[in-house]
């Protein structure tokens, strides 16, 4: 799907397979953008092939070079991702797409002189120093994830087809808090996963934080395109 316009060019998302519900402020619904997007599923590439500390990385880059080549032909003038994992793949995905590529919201966190950065990401047990490296950020990064038990694992690392909004939003103000109650440093928070955008204003708001999403990024990422263009 296309916003159209007349004078702007589509940012292309690389999509997952998935079936888990996509609202407002997630990276997988056109209304999360006011510039316009294309959209490509890579099939047969789901989360369980992006969400590990252990993925099958000559497969999976295939997949995205595939498809990135696709998405530029349609007209794409940059890529993004629809997860922040993918961030494993910032540097040999950037080397073989026809056009530029952000892949991750932790891209934010190299760019952030002098900030104490942390991060809430889908799954902390798959979540690696190689993943913080391969976007140019600390492999020390402190993060912290949402629980494996809780209704945000249940719809999005395990595909479900219901969300429950307001659920997920609690589980996420509380990781917000666990994040800074070990690290009572981080100054700045980061969304590693694109489908927590949606959570981000009641999040800053209970942790008197600024809190940077993927969306953040690719509006920036956009801006620099136009430039170029």
């Amino acid at each position: 799907m296309i916003k159209t316009t007349n004078m702007m060019k589509p940012l292309g998302i690389l999509m997952l397979e998935t079936r888990f519900p996509r609202i407002v402020g997630d990276i997988g619904n056109t209304d999360s953008f006011d510039y316009p997007v294309i959209f490509r599923t890579m099939q047969g590439i789901g989360s369980a092939d992006a969400v590990t500390a252990h993925p099958d990385r000559p497969r999976v880059l295939a997949a995205l070079k595939a498809n990135a080549e696709a998405l530029a032909a349609e007209g794409a003038v940059g890529l993004a991702t629809s997860c922040g994992f993918l961030a494993l793949y910032q540097d040999d995905l950037a080397a073989v797409s026809p056009v530029p590529v952000a892949t991750s919201a932790l891209l934010h966190i190299g760019r952030m002189k002098g900030k104490k950065v942390g991060v809430i990401t889908a799954s902390a047990k798959n979540l690696t120093p190689a993943h913080f490296e391969a976007v140019g950020a600390p492999g020390d990064t402190p993060f912290v994830g949402l629980p494996e038990d809780s209704s945000f694992a249940g719809t999005f690392l395990r595909n479900g087809l219901t969300l429950d909004r307001d659920v997920v939003e609690r589980e996420v103000v509380a990781a917000g808090r666990d994040l800074v109650a070990r690290h009572p440093e981080v100054d700045t928070v980061v969304l590693e996963c694109t489908n927590l955008p949606p959570y981000k204003v009641a999040l800053a708001a209970a942790l008197g934080l600024p809190v940077y999403d993927v969306l953040d990024l690719l509006a920036g990422f956009y801006v620099d395109l136009s430039k170029r263009r």
